[in-house]
């Protein structure tokens, strides 16, 4: 198979081959005929797997043929969890409508929204958004949908996860009915498919992975460590292998400033990224790292996803994810198009119930390797995959029925009778 048996046009062909890509990912395969088609869309395919360019390709095919977006218009919604996703999408849809006579936009929070709202005066025929930012917009009479076409969620249950549930319900109360719906998801939970219920119609199910596992072309390993040696044991990986760049995750963004500054000690270049930093900071940080004037970048989990870094050999998880899935999400930004990785976790004990629950869900045990030298005092107990199910609870013991007293004059009074050899409480004054 290749893109040019697949109905696309002379000048996205032309893009794609600027791009350096020859043939097809599976997850492209399966879904640019059923957006071209019409059809509804639901995607289960992990980051890494070409799925934007699944839905940004046969999109533009079918944008290119119709009418142009009018005055603050939008024709094509894609809702993405966070800036940094967004942004990459953008790039993805410019990059492959180079030769189209299309508009393209992004808007996301912590940046003004005065210029957002220039550029789609002039209507926008795709436009990338995250939630709470496009909500504003629209507040705003910045932006309409009367011209909706295709609407896109990306990272739905990322979407969930970050609770903007409510938001997505408020946008979608106010789209057309009458549109076309893609929703692109890591996994598909139960949430994600009441999500589903109102919001695609009839949809073409497709999956390029089975749900929450690992890709394959990712050694994923772990380094039980104290939990005070980590620092030690990251910069001992660092100079050991002479990494040239490794993405390290932190559970919280004091734990990523502080890191930083320890590498930074070392003679390590370093830089963190997460959500106290302005947007103008993780931009620069990113850049930065993908020209490789950065060794290392420290990130919270508002990069898991969204992070698009070609030929990413390392990626560390200096503390474990508190949700289980992330831990798929975080080791998928290495290994990417056919390439290798490598994943490495450093885990205290303390995180035995975290690394418990990963290994639950990714259905394997994750290979141990101990350094010579940082051998824990305290080690991560042992592993297994068959829990035992939770016992149910017990019914609780029905309390003493309440005996009827009919008192001196028959009058049907209640009280509560007192155990034998149990003094009556004196409620009188002293």
């Amino acid at each position: 198979m290749s893109f040019a048996k697949m109905g696309l046009s002379a000048p996205l062909l032309r893009a794609v081959e600027e791009q350096g890509y020859q043939t097809p990912t599976p997850i492209q395969v399966k879904a640019i005929p059923v957006v071209l088609a019409g059809r509804d869309l639901m995607a289960a395919a992990q980051t890494g797997t070409g799925k934007t360019a699944g839905f940004a390709l046969p999109i533009l095919e079918k944008l290119s043929k119709g009418p142009r977006a009018k005055a603050n218009q939008v024709r094509t919604l894609i809702l993405t969890p966070t800036r940094e996703l967004a942004a990459q999408v953008h790039a993805s849809f410019a990059a492959y409508g180079r030769h189209l006579s299309l508009r393209f936009a992004v808007v996301f929070g912590g940046v003004k929204i005065n210029p957002q709202m220039m550029v789609l005066r002039q209507g926008v025929d795709v436009l990338v958004a995250t939630p709470g930012r496009l909500l504003d917009l629209y507040n705003q009479n910045a932006v309409r949908f009367n011209q909706l076409e295709v609407l896109v969620l990306d990272e739905a249950d990322r979407m969930l996860d970050m609770g903007f549930i409510h938001d997505i319900k408020k946008i979608l109360a106010l789209l057309p009915k009458q549109r076309q719906t893609l929703m692109y998801s890591a996994t598909f939970s139960d949430e994600i498919r009441g999500l589903a219920k109102n919001l695609v119609r009839d949809p073409v199910q497709i999956s390029v992975t089975p749900q929450n596992t690992t890709v394959k072309s990712v050694k994923h390993w772990l380094v039980p460590v104290d939990k005070k040696r980590k620092p030690a044991v990251l910069i001992h990986l660092i100079k050991e292998n002479n990494w040239e760049q490794a993405l390290v995750f932190t559970r919280t963004k004091h734990g990523a400033n502080r890191l930083t500054q320890q590498l930074e000690k070392e003679k390590i270049t370093a830089v963190a990224i997460h959500g106290n930093k302005s947007q103008n900071a993780r931009t620069k940080a990113l850049a930065d790292f993908k020209a490789g004037h950065v060794r290392i970048l420290v990130a919270t989990d508002i990069a898991a996803r969204g992070l698009d870094i070609d030929q990413l050999p390392q990626v560390v998880n200096f503390d474990l994810p508190n949700v289980a899935e992330d831990y798929v999400h975080r080791i998928g930004r290495t290994g990417r198009a056919g390439s290798t990785g490598e994943a490495i976790s450093l885990v205290s004990a303390d995180e035995f119930p975290q690394l418990s629950e990963i290994e639950y869900v990714i259905k394997e045990l994750i290979q141990r390797e101990y350094l010579d030298g940082f051998q824990p005092v305290n080690d991560v107990p042992a592993s297994r995959l068959d829990r035992k199910p939770k016992r149910p609870k017990k019914p609780k013991k029905p309390k003493a029925p309440v005996q009827e007293n009919p008192g001196e004059e028959g009058q049907g009074k209640v009280q509560k009778i007192q155990p034998a050899g149990r003094r009556p409480r004196y409620r009188g004054r002293k």
